[in-house]
């Protein structure tokens, strides 16, 4: 299966979660959040189509890491593309980090057309980042996120409890 990417992968991110981080920068985004920070990922046929495989391949190559982060884009526009890619991460021994326009609560949303696969890739993932960005609560003072809205949720404990449970300490 092939996914969609915005451009190659980043192999030493400090911004994108805890540790030194691989980032999957995924391509597309119907949010179009102002101010959006990657405002080219948001075309929908832009970017380059790669293999699963091959960014498996790179991840496992990568020296170092301690984690994966799926940023984009949005990335839960290519939910099944992901698991495969998130799955092997675990295997690794990566802690997976998402970014996400939608809200927990959103992603839950049983009407939507992809809704299995965004919970199967949600049940790989240890935080998501979630909510769009606004700019007018936009700070540099917040950690791992871009405004105040957007959460870091604790993804294991949020399954777990039925509810969004936020990211202790975070």
């Amino acid at each position: 299966m092939k996914i969609r990417l915005a451009a190659p992968m980043t192999f030493d991110s400090i911004v994108d979660g805890p540790g030194l981080r691989t980032v999957l920068w995924t391509q597309g985004c119907l949010h179009h959040c102002k101010g959006c920070h990657n405002p080219q990922t948001h075309p929908l046929d832009g970017g380059i189509e790669v293999e699963q495989q091959e960014v498996i391949e790179q991840l496992q190559q990568a020296k170092l890491q301690r984690g994966l982060t799926i940023s984009g884009g949005e990335p839960f526009l290519q939910a099944a593309a992901l698991i495969t890619i998130a799955e092997a991460a675990r295997k690794l021994g990566l802690d997976v980090w998402a970014y996400t326009g939608f809200t927990w609560e959103q992603l839950h949303n049983s009407a939507a057309v992809d809704y299995y696969e965004r919970l199967k890739l949600l049940r790989l993932i240890d935080v998501l980042v979630d909510g769009r960005y606004m700019q007018h609560k936009a700070s540099v003072k917040l950690l791992f996120r871009g405004s105040a809205n957007q959460r870091l949720i604790d993804v294991q404990q949020s399954l777990q409890a039925g509810e969004a449970v936020l990211l202790q300490g975070a």
